[in-house]
């Protein structure tokens, strides 16, 4: 029993480890709609324009991907301000079907931009990083890509938590979120806040670009692609909850990591979304969700 305990000791590390990857994926998704109420269909290709722009950047200036964040979350930052305040504003408050619509209208134009300009062809942020491996404690070696994905993820989440704790924008943002009227007649300019809430969701989704490019191959078409494990992270660890996504992140990868060590690499997809399956069926409202 120990030794078989001992062997899995490698497959749980990096389970967890990708899963840090997963969390920063979803927290984007998660914030919009505990923020703005919506459900954001483009943000996995915003995720993959990330990867994109940072490809760019070091096109002009050859440096480590990581450095690219220097440019790129500003960029995305401005994208989702624009894209906020000049378009889904306008169709907030009309039901639910408008905001689904244009944030689906913008996922194909994102797509197809993509497409249009860099080919279908496969891409990827080459580093050194990619490659190296950290041997732990001669048990098992962990890809030091998927360590700097986890602590990656660690260290934006604590940043968001401390900014929408400490700082009067991020009380804004959160009254705006709990009461929008309210937060009105305390003269609150709820639709400035909304942007600036899209703004940090996409903000995150250039983190998260920067890291699935550094960690996997990526084209023009593969946003739905983390759109989907976005939906299962935010879903198992709930709605509007930074501690809960990330939680959710963790679980959905270590499900998916073991689903492939015993099932076979065919079943890694399959066994995440068993999990998400269970835990709708028990806690529709997610594990750590609030309240």
């Amino acid at each position: 029993m120990l030794s078989y305990l001992y062997e899995l000791k490698g497959p749980i590390t990096n389970g967890l480890l990708l899963g840090g990857l997963y969390g920063i994926i979803g927290i984007g998704m998660s914030m919009i709609f505990g923020i703005v109420r919506m459900v954001n269909l483009a943000h996995g290709d915003f995720v993959i324009l990330a990867s994109y722009l940072s490809l760019v950047t070091m096109s002009f200036f050859p440096v480590n991907p990581l450095f690219t964040l220097i440019i790129v979350i500003p960029a995305m930052c401005i994208i989702g301000f624009v894209i906020q305040y000049y378009l889904l504003n306008q169709v907030l408050g009309k039901g639910m079907n408008p905001p689904l619509l244009v944030a689906f209208g913008l996922s194909i134009i994102v797509q197809n931009i993509l497409l249009l300009i860099f080919t279908p062809d496969a891409r990827t942020l080459l580093t050194s990083i990619s490659v190296k491996t950290i041997p732990l404690g001669g048990i098992i070696n962990i890809p030091l890509v998927y360590l700097v994905d986890f602590i990656g993820s660690i260290v934006t989440i604590a940043l968001l938590s401390r900014f929408f704790n400490r700082t009067y924008m991020g009380k804004a943002i959160r009254a705006a979120s709990d009461d929008e009227g309210a937060a009105q007649l305390m003269g609150i300019n709820t639709k400035t806040i909304y942007a600036f809430a899209m703004a940090i969701a996409t903000g995150t989704a250039a983190v998260a670009g920067v890291l699935v490019g550094m960690t996997f191959t990526f084209y023009p078409h593969t946003g739905p692609e983390y759109l989907i494990i976005a939906f299962g992270v935010v879903i198992i660890g709930g709605l509007g909850s930074l501690l809960g996504t990330f939680l959710g992140g963790l679980i959905l990868g270590l499900a998916q990591i073991l689903g492939a060590h015993f099932l076979g690499p065919g079943f890694q997809l399959l066994s995440g979304y068993l999990i998400l399956l269970i835990v709708l069926t028990f806690k529709p409202t997610g594990l750590f969700a609030k309240g």
